[in-house]
């Protein structure tokens, strides 16, 4: 299972998500857009996101991706199953989600932005849009803790 982060702006959200992740067992994380990425421009390492993520940024294979569209296309020739974790209209509860026979553990889950989501564009682009109903007056959660409650009910 593969991670898609795409434009993510908080260093912390994106070190806990590594760490979420490492627990969960993802193969790998994309970053994309303006995600910070373990490595500064100068390609030291990030003390902020190495706090949140305790190692886990240190073994958990990561890679930058500028295109966002030529990931998912890529991904998609490969047999991934691309899913975003977003409010949408044609979003189904994540608790409903199956994985495809054919997709087995090759699924690609996308997490947006925190405050506009994943771009329009972008989900018309994903096989499955799934989401987190809310029952309080919050429209919705932080994006590492929504990461971990979708990543650990798909693995199930």
């Amino acid at each position: 299972m593969f991670l898609i982060l795409h434009n993510i702006r908080s260093v912390h959200n994106v070190g806990s998500i590594f760490r979420t992740a490492d627990a969960a067992g993802v193969e790998k994380i994309y970053l994309a857009g303006v995600t910070p990425t373990p490595l500064d421009r100068f390609g030291r390492k990030r003390k902020d996101l190495a706090k949140v993520a305790l190692g886990a940024e240190e073994f958990l294979s990561w890679e930058y991706k500028k295109s966002l569209s030529a990931l998912i296309s890529a991904l998609k020739k490969d047999g991934y199953e691309i899913v975003a974790l977003e409010q949408s209209t044609r979003a189904i509860d994540y608790r409903k989600f199956k994985i495809k026979n054919s997709a087995k553990n090759k699924i690609a889950l996308i997490l947006g932005e925190e405050t506009k989501g994943i771009p329009k564009n972008i989900l018309d682009k994903c096989d499955t849009v799934i989401e987190i109903p809310m029952r309080g007056r919050k429209e919705s959660l932080n994006v590492s803790v929504a990461t971990g409650i979708a990543l650990f009910r798909i693995i199930r």
